[in-house]
Protein backbone atom coordinates (compact mmCIF):
# COMPACT_ATOMS: atom_id res chain seq x y z
CA UNK A 1 0.00 0.00 0.00
CA UNK A 2 1.26 3.38 -0.80
CA UNK A 3 -0.09 7.08 -0.64
CA UNK A 4 -1.16 7.14 -4.20
CA UNK A 5 -3.81 5.29 -2.68
CA UNK A 6 -5.66 8.04 -1.75
CA UNK A 7 -6.26 9.68 -5.07
CA UNK A 8 -8.56 6.39 -6.26
CA UNK A 9 -6.62 5.35 -9.30
CA UNK A 10 -7.12 1.69 -8.92
CA UNK A 11 -6.13 -1.47 -8.02
CA UNK A 12 -3.59 -1.96 -11.28
CA UNK A 13 -2.15 1.48 -11.55
CA UNK A 14 -1.42 1.23 -7.42
CA UNK A 15 -0.07 -2.22 -8.06
CA UNK A 16 2.70 -0.95 -10.88
CA UNK A 17 3.28 1.87 -8.35
CA UNK A 18 4.28 -0.58 -5.76
CA UNK A 19 6.54 -2.70 -7.71
CA UNK A 20 8.21 1.00 -9.26
CA UNK A 21 8.95 1.60 -5.69
CA UNK A 22 6.35 4.97 -5.13
CA UNK A 23 5.25 5.77 -1.82
CA UNK A 24 4.85 9.22 -1.33
CA UNK A 25 3.36 11.80 -4.10
CA UNK A 26 5.77 14.79 -4.41
CA UNK A 27 4.03 18.19 -4.02
CA UNK A 28 3.09 18.50 -7.72
CA UNK A 29 1.30 15.25 -8.05
CA UNK A 30 -0.37 15.85 -5.11
CA UNK A 31 -2.34 18.84 -6.20
CA UNK A 32 -2.49 18.09 -9.62
CA UNK A 33 -3.98 14.41 -9.72
CA UNK A 34 -6.88 15.30 -8.31
CA UNK A 35 -7.34 18.10 -10.83
CA UNK A 36 -7.15 15.91 -13.57
CA UNK A 37 -8.82 13.34 -12.24
CA UNK A 38 -11.87 16.02 -11.89
CA UNK A 39 -11.12 16.76 -15.80
CA UNK A 40 -10.23 20.46 -15.45
CA UNK A 41 -7.36 21.42 -17.42
CA UNK A 42 -4.66 22.71 -15.73
CA UNK A 43 -1.44 24.85 -16.34
CA UNK A 44 2.40 23.59 -14.13
CA UNK A 45 4.65 25.49 -13.67
CA UNK A 46 7.76 22.84 -12.30
CA UNK A 47 11.42 22.64 -12.60
CA UNK A 48 12.60 19.46 -13.99
CA UNK A 49 13.09 16.80 -11.64
CA UNK A 50 9.86 17.64 -9.69
CA UNK A 51 7.76 14.01 -10.15
CA UNK A 52 5.46 16.00 -13.02
CA UNK A 53 5.39 13.28 -15.76
CA UNK A 54 3.80 11.00 -12.93
CA UNK A 55 1.35 14.15 -12.35
CA UNK A 56 0.08 13.64 -15.30
CA UNK A 57 0.78 10.33 -16.47
CA UNK A 58 -0.79 8.46 -13.43
CA UNK A 59 -4.53 10.13 -14.17
CA UNK A 60 -4.54 9.63 -17.79
CA UNK A 61 -3.86 6.09 -17.47
CA UNK A 62 -6.51 6.30 -15.19
CA UNK A 63 -9.24 7.64 -17.38
CA UNK A 64 -7.73 6.11 -20.29
CA UNK A 65 -8.29 2.39 -18.86
CA UNK A 66 -12.00 3.49 -16.92
CA UNK A 67 -13.00 4.39 -20.90
CA UNK A 68 -12.15 2.13 -23.07
CA UNK A 69 -12.88 2.99 -26.70
CA UNK A 70 -12.12 0.68 -30.27
CA UNK A 71 -8.82 2.07 -31.31
CA UNK A 72 -9.56 3.71 -34.95
CA UNK A 73 -6.82 3.63 -37.89
CA UNK A 74 -4.06 6.46 -37.35
CA UNK A 75 -5.59 7.71 -34.44
CA UNK A 76 -4.50 8.56 -30.87
CA UNK A 77 -6.59 9.01 -27.61
CA UNK A 78 -3.38 11.09 -25.98
CA UNK A 79 -1.05 13.52 -27.22
CA UNK A 80 2.02 14.14 -25.14
CA UNK A 81 4.42 16.79 -26.62
CA UNK A 82 8.04 17.13 -25.44
CA UNK A 83 10.60 19.09 -26.91
CA UNK A 84 13.51 16.32 -27.48
CA UNK A 85 13.88 12.55 -28.71
CA UNK A 86 15.59 11.87 -24.86
CA UNK A 87 12.94 13.25 -23.60
CA UNK A 88 10.11 11.42 -25.52
CA UNK A 89 11.24 8.54 -24.75
CA UNK A 90 11.92 8.58 -21.25
CA UNK A 91 7.92 10.06 -20.95
CA UNK A 92 6.98 6.95 -23.10
CA UNK A 93 9.14 4.47 -20.50
CA UNK A 94 7.24 6.44 -17.75
CA UNK A 95 3.99 5.30 -19.24
CA UNK A 96 5.06 1.95 -20.09
CA UNK A 97 5.76 1.47 -15.63
CA UNK A 98 2.68 2.79 -14.79
CA UNK A 99 0.92 0.96 -17.22
CA UNK A 100 2.48 -2.08 -16.87
CA UNK A 101 -0.76 -3.97 -15.71
CA UNK A 102 -2.81 -2.21 -17.98
CA UNK A 103 -4.64 -2.90 -21.77
CA UNK A 104 -3.19 -0.21 -23.26
CA UNK A 105 -0.64 0.53 -26.17
CA UNK A 106 2.01 3.40 -26.44
CA UNK A 107 4.08 4.53 -29.08
CA UNK A 108 6.77 7.22 -29.71
CA UNK A 109 7.36 9.48 -33.09
CA UNK A 110 10.16 11.21 -32.91
CA UNK A 111 13.49 11.74 -35.32
CA UNK A 112 16.37 9.87 -36.17
CA UNK A 113 14.79 6.71 -37.21
CA UNK A 114 12.53 5.95 -39.94
CA UNK A 115 9.55 7.22 -40.30
CA UNK A 116 7.61 4.31 -41.54
CA UNK A 117 8.44 2.36 -38.74
CA UNK A 118 5.91 4.79 -36.98
CA UNK A 119 4.27 5.41 -39.58
CA UNK A 120 2.89 1.72 -39.65
CA UNK A 121 2.67 1.59 -35.54
CA UNK A 122 0.04 4.15 -36.05
CA UNK A 123 -2.09 2.48 -38.64
CA UNK A 124 -4.10 0.55 -36.01
CA UNK A 125 -4.19 3.70 -33.30
CA UNK A 126 -3.22 3.91 -30.47
CA UNK A 127 -4.21 4.63 -26.85
CA UNK A 128 -1.22 7.24 -25.96
CA UNK A 129 1.00 8.99 -28.70
CA UNK A 130 4.65 10.78 -27.05
CA UNK A 131 6.42 12.75 -29.82
CA UNK A 132 8.23 15.92 -30.98
CA UNK A 133 6.38 18.45 -32.76
CA UNK A 134 8.59 17.95 -35.88
CA UNK A 135 7.75 14.35 -36.58
CA UNK A 136 4.04 14.67 -35.45
CA UNK A 137 3.41 17.66 -38.29
CA UNK A 138 5.47 15.06 -41.01
CA UNK A 139 2.95 12.34 -39.80
CA UNK A 140 0.25 14.24 -40.18
CA UNK A 141 1.02 15.83 -43.54
CA UNK A 142 1.92 12.11 -45.11
CA UNK A 143 -1.64 11.42 -43.69
CA UNK A 144 -0.41 9.03 -41.20
CA UNK A 145 -1.80 10.66 -38.22
CA UNK A 146 -5.21 11.86 -37.76
CA UNK A 147 -5.29 14.11 -34.49
CA UNK A 148 -9.61 14.29 -34.43
CA UNK A 149 -9.95 11.95 -31.77
CA UNK A 150 -7.66 12.82 -29.00
CA UNK A 151 -9.45 13.44 -25.61
CA UNK A 152 -5.98 14.29 -23.40
CA UNK A 153 -3.50 16.63 -24.86
CA UNK A 154 -0.07 17.43 -22.89
CA UNK A 155 2.43 20.05 -23.53
CA UNK A 156 5.75 19.28 -21.73
CA UNK A 157 8.47 21.53 -21.25
CA UNK A 158 6.64 24.02 -22.99
CA UNK A 159 9.61 27.25 -22.25
CA UNK A 160 12.14 24.69 -24.11
CA UNK A 161 9.63 24.45 -27.22
CA UNK A 162 9.92 27.78 -27.59
CA UNK A 163 13.66 27.88 -26.81
CA UNK A 164 13.99 25.44 -29.72
CA UNK A 165 11.87 27.25 -32.30
CA UNK A 166 8.56 25.32 -32.42
CA UNK A 167 5.95 27.71 -31.68
CA UNK A 168 4.76 28.15 -35.54
CA UNK A 169 4.73 24.15 -35.20
CA UNK A 170 2.85 24.46 -31.79
CA UNK A 171 0.73 27.44 -33.13
CA UNK A 172 -0.58 24.58 -36.22
CA UNK A 173 -0.98 21.82 -34.24
CA UNK A 174 -3.71 23.42 -31.86
CA UNK A 175 -5.57 24.44 -34.80
CA UNK A 176 -5.83 20.67 -35.50
CA UNK A 177 -6.32 19.07 -32.41
CA UNK A 178 -10.28 19.03 -31.31
CA UNK A 179 -11.47 21.64 -29.15
CA UNK A 180 -13.27 19.36 -26.79
CA UNK A 181 -10.75 17.85 -24.91
CA UNK A 182 -8.54 17.63 -21.52
CA UNK A 183 -5.25 20.10 -21.87
CA UNK A 184 -2.37 19.94 -19.56
CA UNK A 185 0.62 22.35 -19.97
CA UNK A 186 3.79 22.48 -18.01
CA UNK A 187 7.07 25.08 -18.30
CA UNK A 188 9.52 25.79 -15.68
CA UNK A 189 8.93 29.22 -16.44
CA UNK A 190 6.12 31.66 -17.73
CA UNK A 191 7.04 34.67 -19.35
CA UNK A 192 4.82 36.67 -21.47
CA UNK A 193 5.37 34.06 -24.78
CA UNK A 194 4.84 31.06 -22.21
CA UNK A 195 1.55 32.45 -21.14
CA UNK A 196 0.12 33.56 -24.23
CA UNK A 197 0.76 30.17 -26.08
CA UNK A 198 -0.79 28.77 -22.58
CA UNK A 199 -3.89 30.92 -23.53
CA UNK A 200 -4.23 29.15 -26.70
CA UNK A 201 -4.13 25.93 -25.91
CA UNK A 202 -6.22 25.54 -22.28
CA UNK A 203 -9.43 25.61 -21.29
CA UNK A 204 -10.34 27.84 -17.52
CA UNK A 205 -7.53 25.84 -16.52
CA UNK A 206 -6.44 25.17 -12.76
CA UNK A 207 -3.29 26.54 -11.95
CA UNK A 208 -0.01 24.51 -10.40
CA UNK A 209 3.27 26.13 -9.09
CA UNK A 210 5.17 24.08 -7.37
CA UNK A 211 9.20 24.42 -6.42
CA UNK A 212 10.67 21.94 -4.06
CA UNK A 213 11.47 22.13 -0.93
CA UNK A 214 15.09 22.95 -1.65
CA UNK A 215 15.57 23.86 -5.34
CA UNK A 216 18.01 22.09 -7.74
CA UNK A 217 19.94 25.19 -7.24
CA UNK A 218 20.37 25.28 -3.57
CA UNK A 219 21.58 21.29 -3.34
CA UNK A 220 24.50 22.21 -5.98
CA UNK A 221 27.73 23.65 -4.63
CA UNK A 222 27.94 26.12 -7.73
CA UNK A 223 31.82 27.60 -8.85
CA UNK A 224 33.09 29.34 -11.46
CA UNK A 225 36.73 29.58 -12.74
CA UNK A 226 37.68 32.32 -14.74
CA UNK A 227 40.13 31.56 -17.04
CA UNK A 228 41.37 32.50 -20.74
CA UNK A 229 38.68 31.08 -24.00
CA UNK A 230 42.11 29.62 -25.32
CA UNK A 231 42.52 27.45 -22.06
CA UNK A 232 39.49 26.20 -21.06
CA UNK A 233 40.09 22.52 -22.98
CA UNK A 234 42.93 22.34 -20.96
CA UNK A 235 41.33 23.61 -17.70
CA UNK A 236 38.65 20.78 -18.56
CA UNK A 237 41.08 18.03 -18.82
CA UNK A 238 42.95 18.70 -15.72
CA UNK A 239 39.51 18.83 -13.49
CA UNK A 240 38.68 16.05 -14.86
CA UNK A 241 41.86 13.88 -14.14
CA UNK A 242 42.61 15.68 -10.66
CA UNK A 243 38.95 14.69 -9.72
CA UNK A 244 39.51 11.31 -10.83
CA UNK A 245 37.58 8.51 -8.69
CA UNK A 246 35.81 11.72 -6.94
CA UNK A 247 33.36 11.81 -9.90
CA UNK A 248 30.73 9.48 -10.46
CA UNK A 249 29.68 11.08 -13.84
CA UNK A 250 29.84 14.32 -15.15
CA UNK A 251 27.97 16.41 -17.45
CA UNK A 252 29.74 19.02 -20.11
CA UNK A 253 27.83 21.38 -21.43
CA UNK A 254 28.57 23.22 -24.66
CA UNK A 255 26.65 25.96 -26.72
CA UNK A 256 27.34 24.33 -30.39
CA UNK A 257 27.23 20.83 -31.23
CA UNK A 258 30.91 20.79 -33.67
CA UNK A 259 31.61 22.56 -30.15
CA UNK A 260 31.12 19.27 -28.24
CA UNK A 261 33.19 16.96 -30.60
CA UNK A 262 35.56 19.14 -30.09
CA UNK A 263 35.90 18.88 -26.43
CA UNK A 264 35.10 14.62 -26.92
CA UNK A 265 37.98 14.82 -29.37
CA UNK A 266 40.39 16.61 -26.95
CA UNK A 267 39.56 14.54 -23.75
CA UNK A 268 39.73 11.26 -26.08
CA UNK A 269 43.29 12.87 -26.67
CA UNK A 270 44.38 13.20 -23.36
CA UNK A 271 42.98 9.27 -22.43
CA UNK A 272 39.38 10.11 -20.97
CA UNK A 273 36.79 8.48 -22.35
CA UNK A 274 33.90 10.61 -23.53
CA UNK A 275 30.65 10.61 -26.26
CA UNK A 276 28.71 13.54 -27.55
CA UNK A 277 25.18 13.75 -27.98
CA UNK A 278 23.79 16.59 -30.00
CA UNK A 279 21.39 17.03 -32.80
CA UNK A 280 23.30 16.23 -35.65
CA UNK A 281 23.87 12.52 -34.11
CA UNK A 282 21.59 9.46 -35.34
CA UNK A 283 19.37 8.31 -32.62
CA UNK A 284 21.30 4.92 -32.53
CA UNK A 285 24.40 7.59 -31.94
CA UNK A 286 22.50 9.26 -28.96
CA UNK A 287 20.93 5.95 -27.32
CA UNK A 288 24.53 4.68 -27.39
CA UNK A 289 26.60 6.86 -26.13
CA UNK A 290 23.55 7.51 -23.44
CA UNK A 291 23.57 3.40 -22.69
CA UNK A 292 27.08 3.77 -21.94
CA UNK A 293 26.92 6.80 -19.91
CA UNK A 294 24.23 5.02 -17.66
CA UNK A 295 26.20 1.95 -17.43
CA UNK A 296 29.31 3.77 -16.37
CA UNK A 297 31.43 2.49 -19.01
CA UNK A 298 31.79 6.47 -19.56
CA UNK A 299 31.88 8.92 -17.32
CA UNK A 300 32.15 11.93 -19.39
CA UNK A 301 29.10 12.99 -21.46
CA UNK A 302 29.28 16.16 -23.81
CA UNK A 303 26.25 17.84 -24.65
CA UNK A 304 24.63 20.45 -26.10
CA UNK A 305 21.24 22.16 -24.46
CA UNK A 306 19.24 19.39 -26.17
CA UNK A 307 20.24 17.28 -23.46
CA UNK A 308 19.50 19.38 -20.87
CA UNK A 309 16.23 18.36 -20.53
CA UNK A 310 15.25 14.53 -20.59
CA UNK A 311 18.32 12.93 -19.86
CA UNK A 312 17.88 11.52 -16.36
CA UNK A 313 21.00 9.53 -15.44
CA UNK A 314 21.01 8.62 -11.83
CA UNK A 315 24.70 9.27 -10.33
CA UNK A 316 25.63 12.26 -11.66
CA UNK A 317 27.91 14.28 -9.38
CA UNK A 318 29.47 16.80 -11.66
CA UNK A 319 27.93 18.97 -14.38
CA UNK A 320 30.59 21.36 -16.25
CA UNK A 321 29.72 24.31 -18.56
CA UNK A 322 32.31 24.87 -20.60
CA UNK A 323 30.50 27.41 -22.12
CA UNK A 324 27.87 29.76 -20.01
CA UNK A 325 24.12 29.55 -22.12
CA UNK A 326 23.31 33.16 -23.17
CA UNK A 327 19.55 32.39 -21.87
CA UNK A 328 20.32 32.28 -17.87
CA UNK A 329 17.05 29.49 -17.38
CA UNK A 330 18.93 27.20 -19.66
CA UNK A 331 21.89 27.19 -17.02
CA UNK A 332 19.68 26.30 -14.10
CA UNK A 333 18.08 23.06 -16.70
CA UNK A 334 21.58 21.86 -17.36
CA UNK A 335 22.73 21.98 -13.32
CA UNK A 336 19.67 20.41 -12.78
CA UNK A 337 21.00 17.22 -14.64
CA UNK A 338 22.62 16.50 -10.91
CA UNK A 339 21.80 16.80 -7.24
CA UNK A 340 18.67 14.22 -8.68
CA UNK A 341 16.28 12.57 -5.68
CA UNK A 342 17.38 14.96 -2.89
CA UNK A 343 21.47 13.94 -3.56
CA UNK A 344 23.68 16.99 -3.67
CA UNK A 345 25.73 17.84 -6.96
CA UNK A 346 28.63 19.76 -7.83
CA UNK A 347 28.28 22.31 -10.96
CA UNK A 348 31.77 23.78 -11.95
CA UNK A 349 31.28 27.18 -14.80
CA UNK A 350 34.00 27.85 -16.89
CA UNK A 351 33.95 31.62 -17.85
CA UNK A 352 36.07 34.05 -20.41
CA UNK A 353 36.07 37.60 -20.73
CA UNK A 354 33.40 39.13 -23.23
CA UNK A 355 30.12 37.93 -23.57
CA UNK A 356 30.06 35.12 -20.88
CA UNK A 357 30.53 37.73 -18.25
CA UNK A 358 27.43 39.16 -19.19
CA UNK A 359 25.83 35.59 -19.01
CA UNK A 360 27.12 34.90 -15.58
CA UNK A 361 25.89 38.14 -14.44
CA UNK A 362 22.62 37.08 -15.91
CA UNK A 363 22.45 33.74 -14.78
CA UNK A 364 23.64 35.23 -10.77
CA UNK A 365 20.76 37.31 -11.10
CA UNK A 366 18.24 34.88 -11.90
CA UNK A 367 19.28 32.17 -9.37
CA UNK A 368 19.74 35.14 -6.55
CA UNK A 369 22.89 33.83 -5.69
CA UNK A 370 26.82 34.17 -6.49
CA UNK A 371 28.89 31.32 -7.83
CA UNK A 372 31.38 30.74 -5.56
CA UNK A 373 34.94 31.15 -7.38
CA UNK A 374 37.63 28.67 -7.48
CA UNK A 375 41.05 28.51 -7.79
CA UNK A 376 42.78 27.44 -11.14
CA UNK A 377 44.25 24.28 -10.22
CA UNK A 378 47.99 24.06 -9.12
CA UNK A 379 50.35 24.32 -11.21
CA UNK A 380 48.39 24.88 -14.10
CA UNK A 381 50.17 26.98 -16.44
CA UNK A 382 53.02 24.00 -16.37
CA UNK A 383 50.32 21.33 -16.71
CA UNK A 384 48.52 22.80 -19.13
CA UNK A 385 51.29 23.80 -21.29
CA UNK A 386 52.41 19.99 -21.29
CA UNK A 387 48.98 18.56 -22.32
CA UNK A 388 48.09 21.39 -24.87
CA UNK A 389 49.57 19.17 -27.88
CA UNK A 390 48.13 18.73 -31.50
CA UNK A 391 45.33 16.28 -31.20
CA UNK A 392 44.86 14.09 -34.36
CA UNK A 393 41.86 14.72 -35.85
CA UNK A 394 40.47 10.85 -35.87
CA UNK A 395 37.62 11.51 -38.52
CA UNK A 396 35.27 9.73 -35.85
CA UNK A 397 32.56 11.82 -36.73
CA UNK A 398 30.41 11.15 -40.14
CA UNK A 399 30.72 14.96 -41.02
CA UNK A 400 34.28 15.34 -40.72
CA UNK A 401 35.28 16.96 -44.03
CA UNK A 402 38.38 16.26 -46.36
CA UNK A 403 40.17 17.88 -48.51
CA UNK A 404 39.78 21.69 -47.98
CA UNK A 405 41.64 24.57 -49.94
CA UNK A 406 43.84 25.50 -47.57
CA UNK A 407 44.93 21.90 -46.98
CA UNK A 408 43.20 21.21 -43.16
CA UNK A 409 41.39 19.11 -42.10
CA UNK A 410 38.03 20.31 -40.20
CA UNK A 411 35.35 18.66 -37.66
CA UNK A 412 32.51 18.59 -39.88
CA UNK A 413 32.22 22.26 -40.53
CA UNK A 414 34.68 25.20 -40.91
CA UNK A 415 35.11 27.29 -37.72
CA UNK A 416 32.52 29.55 -38.10
CA UNK A 417 30.04 27.27 -38.56
CA UNK A 418 30.04 26.48 -42.57
CA UNK A 419 29.59 22.50 -43.18
CA UNK A 420 30.55 21.63 -47.02
CA UNK A 421 27.44 20.24 -49.07
CA UNK A 422 25.95 20.39 -52.61
CA UNK A 423 27.63 24.04 -53.71
CA UNK A 424 28.37 25.10 -50.81
CA UNK A 425 28.19 25.50 -46.70
CA UNK A 426 25.55 24.97 -44.30
CA UNK A 427 25.46 27.43 -41.76
CA UNK A 428 25.61 27.44 -37.69
CA UNK A 429 27.25 30.22 -36.46
CA UNK A 430 28.99 30.56 -32.99
CA UNK A 431 28.57 33.27 -30.04
CA UNK A 432 25.31 35.61 -30.11
CA UNK A 433 24.08 34.38 -33.83
CA UNK A 434 24.58 30.62 -33.34
CA UNK A 435 22.33 28.34 -34.95
CA UNK A 436 19.27 27.24 -32.29
CA UNK A 437 20.85 23.70 -30.97
CA UNK A 438 16.61 22.61 -31.65
CA UNK A 439 15.74 18.91 -31.93
CA UNK A 440 13.98 19.45 -35.13
CA UNK A 441 12.87 16.57 -35.69
CA UNK A 442 11.76 15.52 -39.06
CA UNK A 443 12.01 19.16 -40.34
CA UNK A 444 15.41 19.01 -40.34
CA UNK A 445 18.02 16.68 -42.43
CA UNK A 446 20.29 14.91 -40.53
CA UNK A 447 23.90 15.79 -40.44
CA UNK A 448 25.37 12.52 -39.72
CA UNK A 449 24.50 11.09 -42.89
CA UNK A 450 27.22 9.93 -45.29
CA UNK A 451 27.92 12.53 -47.69
CA UNK A 452 28.13 12.12 -51.71
CA UNK A 453 30.99 12.46 -53.59
CA UNK A 454 31.22 15.19 -55.30
CA UNK A 455 33.76 16.26 -58.12
CA UNK A 456 35.78 19.50 -58.04
CA UNK A 457 33.64 21.50 -60.63
CA UNK A 458 32.80 24.99 -60.06
CA UNK A 459 29.59 25.81 -58.23
CA UNK A 460 27.66 28.02 -59.70
CA UNK A 461 25.85 30.81 -58.34
CA UNK A 462 27.06 32.53 -54.53
CA UNK A 463 26.24 31.92 -51.27
CA UNK A 464 26.95 33.50 -47.92
CA UNK A 465 28.36 31.76 -44.49
CA UNK A 466 25.46 30.34 -43.16
CA UNK A 467 23.68 30.06 -46.00
CA UNK A 468 23.50 27.15 -49.32
CA UNK A 469 25.73 27.90 -51.99
CA UNK A 470 29.25 28.17 -52.74
CA UNK A 471 31.66 29.77 -50.19
CA UNK A 472 32.02 33.75 -51.50
CA UNK A 473 34.19 33.27 -54.61
CA UNK A 474 32.00 30.74 -56.22
CA UNK A 475 34.65 27.85 -56.08
CA UNK A 476 33.00 25.13 -54.92
CA UNK A 477 35.44 23.40 -52.18
CA UNK A 478 36.00 19.36 -52.63
CA UNK A 479 33.70 17.23 -50.49
CA UNK A 480 35.21 13.59 -49.71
Amino acid sequence: MTDFLQFGLGERIEKALTEANYTVPTPIQRQAIPILMKGHDLLGIAQTGTGKTAAFALPSLDYLSQTYKPLKSRTARMLVLAPTRELASQIAESFRTYGKFLRLTITTAFGGVPIGRQVRALQRGVDILVATPGRLIDLVDQNALDLSQVEVFVLDEADQMLDLGFIHALRRIVRILPKKRQSLFFSATMPPAIAELAAQFLTEPQKVEVKPQATTAERVAQHVIHVNASEKQALLTLLLQDLGADMDRGLVFTRTKHGADRVVRHLKGAGIAAEAIHGNKSQPQRERALGLFRSGEIKILVATDIAARGIDVPGVSHVFNFELPNVPEQYVHRIGRTARAGREGIAIALVSDGDERTYLRDIERLIRQKLEPMPLPENFLARAAAIAKPVARTGENSGDQRGFSHGERRDGRRDGGHRGGPGGHRGERSGGGERREGDRDGQRRHFGAPKPKYSAKPAHGGGNSGGRGNPGGGQRRQGR
